[in-house]
């Protein structure tokens, strides 16, 4: 399974919005709770520079995107359904959001900065709700959620620990595996808290919630998306900066703003790229009064003062925090193609600290079993199995498959 973040947060506050802003697929969007049920899926893209114009060729991109020497390399994003508070305790659409969660690798966290959703999502008068609020809500909800998992069965499990002489932070990671947490993440968790590893039977509750947290903090990293950043009081974004100030990563964001630019510019009416901070107008006279009043707004009110819709910015921040770097496998060297003769035609997300082998396995399991060497087609040096890949390598794999 490829990596996958997740976009999460309360009804109401434009998660629909930002997930269909941020990706092709067409989420519902409507204004009350619970209209994301089933989790959708959809892809994101990330730019990074394509090595088509170093190498000086006309790539043929088959997974991903090039639009002027920019790849837009894809991640799956998940819209998870809307989080009310207590869904630890099953309320709402409580534990269908806790199972879409266990297949996030990051979190997008939106937020109304405007204040203007309570904390069950319903809406109220702008500014009356404090959405720092949120961030701790939600925060809380995964924690307990995570503590409740631990404690199923814990006696018997820390009771085995202590009979069979095994690690408790091993057998831990066994009953966390299908959440993305691994031994390592456990292992340095108790270490930094100076839990007992060796008394897992004396581990108090509060102990407990704080392994959760420290857990969550490793396995699933978040970023917090302040949106509808253009109608909040300028008392409420200040609010960026205490989040900040407390270590997390902030981006404003409108999505209605992305939205809104993506459908004109696929009309033909302007000239927009994600992530940028103006357009250009194309089809002037075909806009009604609207329609252009809408445009300049945006422009004075978001990019302009914010320097972009925040949603690309959201994206590759995501992928920053997860510490990913894209690869391009190619099978001729020479002249960069695939089997069918295409240029550069994929590029692939991988964890840094990845190697060749891996790399193998991610373009087919057959490639990774029958893996004979590599070679690095900007030095043309033939690699090993464990050779470590760098951000932006072109890959070629040898195999007998």
């Amino acid at each position: 399974m490829g990596m996958q973040i997740g976009i999460v947060g309360k009804p109401n506050v434009g998660k629909s919005t930002f997930f269909n802003a941020a990706t092709d697929a067409h989420a519902e969007i409507a204004n009350y709770p619970f209209t994301t049920i089933d989790a959708n899926h959809g892809v994101m893209y990330v730019r990074k520079p394509c090595p088509c114009k170093e190498f000086k060729v006309t790539c043929t991109p088959h997974n991903s995107k090039c639009t002027s020497g920019t790849r837009f390399v894809p991640i799956e994003a998940i819209d998870v359904a809307g989080l009310v508070p207590d869904a630890c305790k099953g309320r709402g659409l409580g534990n269908k959001f806790l199972d879409d969660l266990r297949q996030a690798h990051a979190l997008i966290h939106i937020v109304d900065a405007s204040g203007s959703t309570d904390e069950e999502g319903n809406p109220c008068e702008p500014g009356k709700y404090d959405p720092l609020k949120d961030v701790e809500f939600l925060e809380k909800e995964i924690n307990y959620w995570l503590m409740g998992i631990i404690k199923k069965s814990w006696e018997s499990v820390a009771k085995r620990c202590k009979l069979e002489g095994k690690k408790i932070d091993r057998m831990l990671a066994e009953k966390l595996t299908g959440l993305g947490i691994r031994e390592e993440h456990i292992h340095t968790a108790i270490r930094k808290l100076n839990l007992d590893a060796d008394s897992p039977l004396k581990w108090t509750d509060d102990e407990l919630l704080n392994l959760s947290d420290f857990v969550r903090k490793i396995s699933k990293p978040m970023l917090i998306a302040f949106n509808k950043c253009d109608v909040a009081s300028d008392e409420l974004m200040g609010k960026v900066d205490v989040l900040r100030k407390k270590g997390y990563i902030v981006v404003p964001t409108s999505s209605e703003a992305e939205l809104a630019l993506n459908n004109a510019s696929k009309k033909g009416f302007i000239d927009y790229k994600p992530g940028s901070n103006d357009f250009k107008m194309l089809n002037e006279d075909s806009l009604s009064d609207k329609q252009k009043k809408a445009l300049g707004y945006i422009k004075d009110h978001v990019l302009q003062k914010y320097s972009s819709t925040g949603i690309q910015k959201c994206i590759e921040e995501s992928v920053r925090m997860l510490d990913l770097i894209v690869v391009y496998p190619v099978e001729d060297e020479t002249h960069l193609t695939d089997k069918e003769g295409r240029i550069l035609p994929d590029a692939h997300f991988m964890p840094r600290g990845s190697n060749a082998k891996d790399l193998a396995y991610k373009v087919h399991t057959d490639l990774g079993d029958h893996f004979i060497r590599a070679v690095d087609v900007r030095t043309h040096r033939v690699i090993g199995a464990d050779h470590e890949l760098k951000d932006g390598d072109v890959i070629r794999i040898v195999s007998d498959a």
